[in-house]
């Protein structure tokens, strides 16, 4: 095989401390990881002597010879030459590449690992023949890690290698096992990039059953992550307003028929009006912010919402727990990272949910949606509610459009307008009151509503984010209307009503209505 045909979709990363390898041999769990589906491996040891070194590396490579698949050494050029192996792995902090290659000569492997943007750029003009991108995640088995890069710092490497039209080929590491490869390898990738493996450690040199462990991660690595079919489409993105609000009936009456659970997981103040909200719409809630509760939750065929209300170490521990739930079964998730830019506690949570999971819905005001881009908002939000100011739409567009594509999921930016997009054209619904801002929680109800909509209707749940916004907004229009509305505290009650009038059916369910009400248009920039 020669190295450019070299597949390292499953890549083993040995490790022989007694804490991972424990009292197994190396070779014999190599070699079962070769027998359920391992690609490529890397020996790595730090501490014996050259000699034993090259004894266990003839050892290993006699049995990856048998497999056809390549042995890299990690660091050291020197025993990669005495085995004969086919090519080596090398650090940040380990002999240079070009040293290495003058060594090695050019039909041999040489892998680099990076973290950021000046290392990927090294190593590409230095010649490596892969990256070893990482770490991803936190993992006992790297005790010097400089960085975690999460999926989102992996995702920037994979962009700009795309966009240097680079063809080197990638691998990620760090705290990579079958909980979280299938997403990682989906999520990360972008357009003209994605992984060409994923490295593994304890995953498998830590498992009591190397080979059945080394085939699950072999068909993981190749295996859509369960909510991937939920993503919107190129075609569902092009429609019409027209076309979208002729499902708003159709949306609305599958949430009565269905009655899906909306499961929030929200502050005590918000609690009892989200679970009133819920049920106006015609969902079932439930408020439980016991990360435990939801893997039984999860089966039952609702959504998630994980509104940021309260920041704190248990609390994330919580939301983490239920969003892993959701995710593992395809439920939809709507998070709303409340005051997200205020403080670098609320910054680092939200890096923290959006890097620990998928989020099909995305939800925020301007100042909340800026600080979840990669790169963070150039202004501190002043608080948790929703600040317009002036807003440049055209780069606030550029930004949700970044955003969504990236995360491949829906943005919704709230607001005097309301803002929403898969990526494509950006969709905006000028329905609604300002009576919504002067109340407590109107905009975690929303998320609760949006919660609904997608729950009912799973596979299009761009049309079913706008129906939620259209209905939500309308019904406050039409509250306000009402001749014994005279301010915020009357508002509240009248605004449940709407929203329990409005799925009652009548008129409310004909797309005349709809039509004649809805102020949805696509952003002409």
């Amino acid at each position: 095989m020669g190295k450019n045909d070299t597949d390292y979709s499953v890549y083993l990363v040995t490790d022989s401390t007694p804490a991972i390898l424990g009292g197994k041999d190396i070779c014999e769990v190599v070699e079962a990881a070769l027998r359920g589906g391992v690609t490529c491996v890397q020996y790595r040891d730090k501490t014996s002597d050259t000699g034993l070194l090259v004894q266990t590396a003839r050892k290993l490579h006699a049995i990856t010879q048998k497999y056809n698949v390549p042995l890299l050494i990690n660091d050291r050029v020197d025993v990669a030459l005495a085995v004969g192996c086919e090519g080596v792995h090398i650090g940040q902090d380990d002999l240079d590449i070009e040293s290495a290659r003058e060594l090695l000569g050019h039909d041999k492997i040489i892998g680099v690992t990076v973290s950021n943007a000046e290392e990927t750029a090294a190593a590409c003009r230095g010649g490596a023949d892969y990256l070893g991108i990482g770490t991803v995640f936190a993992t006992p088995t790297k005790e010097n890690t400089k960085s975690i890069i999460g999926v989102d710092g992996l995702q920037q490497i994979l962009l700009q290698l795309a966009k240097a039209k680079s063809g080197v080929k990638t691998v990620c590491i760090g705290g990579i096992n079958a909980s979280n490869i299938s997403r990682v390898v989906w999520q990360s990738s972008v357009p003209g990039k994605s992984l060409n493996g994923v490295a593994v450690v304890s995953a498998i040199m830590a498992a009591a059953d190397p080979e059945a462990s080394a085939r699950k991660l072999s068909q993981l690595v190749n295996t859509p992550p369960a909510f991937a079919k939920g993503v919107v489409t190129a075609a569902q993105q092009i429609r019409s307003p027209e076309q979208l609000v002729e499902l708003v009936p159709e949306i609305m009456r599958a949430v009565v028929e269905k009655k899906p659970l909306s499961h929030n997981m929200t502050n005590l103040v918000v609690q009892n009006f989200a679970a009133n909200v819920a049920l106006c719409v015609g969902a079932s809630p439930i408020m439980a912010n016991y990360g435990e509760e939801a893997v039984d939750l999860a089966k039952l065929g609702g959504a998630l919402v994980i509104n940021m209300g309260t920041v704190t170490p248990d609390g994330i521990d919580n939301y983490l727990k239920a969003l892993k739930a959701y995710n593992a079964v395809g439920g939809p998730v709507v998070f709303d990272p409340v005051g997200a830019g205020a403080t670098a506690v609320r910054r680092a949570a939200t890096k923290t949910i959006l890097g620990s999971g998928y989020i099909d819905v995305l939800k925020g005001n301007r100042s909340e949606i800026l600080s979840c881009l990669p790169n963070g908002p150039e202004v501190q939000q002043r608080g948790v509610d929703s600040a317009d100011g002036n807003v440049d739409i055209s780069k606030l567009a550029s930004a949700m459009r970044e955003l969504a594509t990236l995360r491949k999921n829906i943005v919704v930016v709230t607001g005097k307008t309301d803002y929403v997009t898969a990526g494509g054209q950006i969709f905006t619904v000028d329905n609604g009151h300002e009576y919504l801002g002067m109340v407590t929680g109107t905009g975690c109800c929303l998320g609760t509503t949006i919660s609904a909509m997608v729950a009912a209707y799973p596979h299009d749940k761009l049309a079913a984010t706008i129906t939620a916004l259209l209905y939500y907004n309308i019904a406050a229009e039409m509250a306000r209307e009402r001749g014994d509305v005279k301010g915020p505290g009357t508002f509240v009650p009248a605004f449940l009503d709407e929203l329990y009038k409005l799925r009652g059916g009548g008129k409310f369910t004909e797309f005349a209505f709809w039509r004649t009400r809805s102020r949805l248009n696509v952003l002409d920039i």
